[in-house]
């Protein structure tokens, strides 16, 4: 699958709170949860040049209350074009400015944990550290098809995970371990978790390039990069 067909299933499997088209880009605003859910996705034809989108961007991002922000895939045309405008990226935000898209058709082997269709108990203080706000919710309950993954050790939940199924593809999200419990197996298990109850031969997922723990475990899984995509700011 090209990147921009993939930047699209996997906006597709990560609703905001609002959502809003121009033309093929899509204005996301989410009460700042998360970076992917509060930027617009620059992907493909604005259907007006790139600068004026990008100050549609800026408008949108004044009404919601949060940054203007662009999600833009790397080496892009639309990259140059925002860079062009004088943007730069975001070497501020939280979790890295730039993220891999990785893709798999490699089941995960091994012993599996539970999926659910709603969080179990414990799954949203592991995953957002308390009861999830009302955008944290919607973010993380919503898409076409959603399953909870759940690990518990001795009546505890140590690991949560969050899979969305979308045009035949896994979108794994939001894979979490409790500190006295990592590097124990825990992160395949719930991914093996998530592959057998999506019952799909594909599995995408995006994560920072900086997060190397996560992203030696996803190549000892089958993961392949895809391609990257960078936020960039005013």
């Amino acid at each position: 699958m090209d990147p921009s067909t993939l930047e699209a299933l996997c906006a597709d499997a990560w609703p905001p709170l609002v959502s809003k088209p121009l033309g093929d880009w899509r204005l996301r605003a989410c009460d700042g949860y998360t970076g992917r859910a509060n930027s617009a996705l620059a992907v493909g034809d604005p259907a007006i040049p790139v600068a004026q989108a990008l100050e549609a961007v800026v408008g949108f991002a004044d009404e919601q209350r949060i940054r203007p922000c662009v999600q833009v895939i790397v080496g892009s045309e639309t990259e140059r074009a925002v860079a062009s405008a004088g943007w730069s990226v975001n070497l501020a935000h939280p979790k890295g400015a730039e993220s891999s898209v990785l893709v798999s058709t490699h089941a995960v082997p091994g012993p599996a944990c539970s999926v659910t269709d709603t969080p179990p108990a414990g799954w949203f203080d592991l995953v957002v550290g308390g009861p999830p706000t009302p955008a944290q919710r919607q973010l993380l309950t919503s898409g076409p098809r959603v399953g909870f993954a759940a690990l518990h050790r001795d009546g505890r939940l140590v690991g949560a995970a969050r899979g969305c199924v979308v045009e035949g593809y896994l979108h794994v999200s939001v894979v979490e371990v409790a500190a006295d419990h990592r590097r124990q197996g825990l992160g395949s298990a719930l991914l093996a978790g998530l592959d057998e109850w999506a019952g799909t031969d594909h599995r995408v997922l995006q994560v920072a390039v900086d997060n190397m723990p996560a992203q030696a475990l996803y190549a000892t899984l089958g993961y392949a990069e895809s391609h990257r995509y960078r936020y960039w700011v005013p």
